[in-house]
């Protein structure tokens, strides 16, 4: 009894071994890849390595012991970029169905077109992995914008003890009030003062009211005078 499981898998796996099939092809030298030493060392696998073969000097290749299924058939190329291929493996038929397949596309339905079998490859592009380095190009650092407000900050601190000599006093002193004003605004809220921050920048708006509101009087002293001159003219 015990030997019947083993004749089993003895008469299963000969079943297998008489299923399955070599796959053969050829890589087809173009302009893109004229020969084998611009191909390289190079592989043809199916489903990402699962079952694979090496490229010989005259480009073909074989994939050993392909059971039936369904597979992708891709090459592994470190230069060039190839197809990807579906391959049919029907058990009632000898030879597989090879169809064109687009990387990330549904996998089924299957496409309508078949390829000849045995399969014929091309590359399609060479890879490219040298980047070339970009050069100093003075425009366009400065149509960065940050780049112009440095340059600009930069002109406006070597001009400003100019334009603050050639200021008029005044204008020089409300400058450097204004200016003493931020300073004492932003050291109270660096410091944690948020209070004394926030009345030193009311005081600050409530100044030109209060010199607006002086001004009135003195002109208005000075309409009374004027109407008591013209009462002293008409005496």
């Amino acid at each position: 009894m015990a030997r019947i499981p083993l004749i089993v898998l003895v008469l299963s796996s000969f079943w297998s071994s008489t299923l399955a099939l070599d796959l053969e092809g050829k890589i087809k030298w173009n302009d893109v890849c004229p020969r084998y030493e611009d191909l390289g060392p190079s592989k043809v696998v199916l489903d990402d390595g699962r079952l694979s073969g090496n490229v010989m000097k005259d480009g073909k290749f074989v994939i050993p012991d392909v059971q039936p299924g369904t597979y992708i058939l891709s090459v592994q190329s470190h230069d060039h970029t190839f197809d990807f291929l579906r391959i049919d493996i029907n058990p009632t038929d000898p030879l597989p169905e090879v169809h064109p397949y687009v990387l990330g596309t549904p996998f089924n339905p299957v496409s309508p077109i078949v390829l000849p079998y045995p399969i014929t490859l091309t590359a399609r592009s060479k890879n490219s992995y040298f980047v070339p380095r970009e050069s100093f190009n003075v425009v366009g650092m400065f149509q960065n914008p940050m780049m112009l407000i440095m340059v600009f900050t930069g002109v406006m601190m070597f001009a400003m003890p100019y334009i603050m000599k050639n200021m008029d006093p005044e204008m020089l002193e409300e400058v450097k009030g204004r200016q003493a004003k931020m300073a004492s605004i932003q050291s109270a809220m660096q410091s944690g003062d948020i209070k004394s921050g926030i009345s030193a920048l009311l005081a600050g708006d409530e100044e030109p009211k209060t010199s607006g509101a002086r001004a009135q009087p003195a002109s208005s002293g000075a309409s009374t005078h004027r109407k008591g001159g013209n009462k002293n003219k008409k005496r």
